[in-house]
């Protein structure tokens, strides 16, 4: 399935316009991580700005999750965890690829505990197909299916899909500071 970006703006009379209108990048599966795929939506800075001729954040992207103030908006799937280490799963690959397609949130994901993580971010979630499970600190879990929403609050974490299909979820995570 082709997923579709739509970035509006405005032209020199101030007349509503279509900047772009075409596929989202990034969708595809993750080669070291088959069916897991995270795309870019779009990304603000601090104190965003609305502009006639909005550029694509890919194009100056040097950090996935956004400074205090700013916003990403990522569209993620998540494969059921039967898939993950089947076959020759190199974990190496893995991270790297992972680190090379979420700059500055792959190298937030813990090595001796797989898939947990931690931001400093406000992150809201939505999943938009299957099921997936939130696992926080002390194997606590929660199961979060079809138009239910998360609020994650700069907690260590991490998602499991236990069933046997893919889950997408939409996050938009809003950069924060710690108090």
């Amino acid at each position: 399935m082709t997923i579709k970006r739509i970035v509006t703006g405005h032209d020199s009379s101030g007349s509503a316009v279509f900047i772009e209108n075409g596929p989202l990048a990034g969708v595809e599966s993750f080669i070291h991580s088959p069916g897991f795929s995270a795309a870019l939506v779009w990304q603000t800075e601090p104190q965003a700005r609305i502009v006639d001729q909005p550029t694509d954040p890919a194009q100056r992207l040097v950090s996935v999750v956004p400074a205090p103030g700013g916003s990403s908006a990522l569209l993620v799937t998540f494969p059921p965890d039967s898939l993950a280490g089947a076959g020759d799963f190199d974990p190496e690959a893995a991270g790297r690829e992972l680190c090379a397609r979420l700059p500055g949130l792959g190298e937030r994901f813990e090595a001796e505990h797989p898939g947990f993580h931690r931001t400093d971010t406000i992150d809201y979630g939505v999943v938009l197909e299957g099921e997936v499970e939130l696992e926080l600190d002390g194997g606590r879990t929660s199961r979060l299916r079809q138009g239910d929403f998360v609020v994650q609050m700069g907690t260590r974490h991490a998602w499991r899909n236990p069933g046997n299909t893919p889950a997408r979820l939409l996050f938009v995570l809003v950069g924060a500071q710690r108090s």
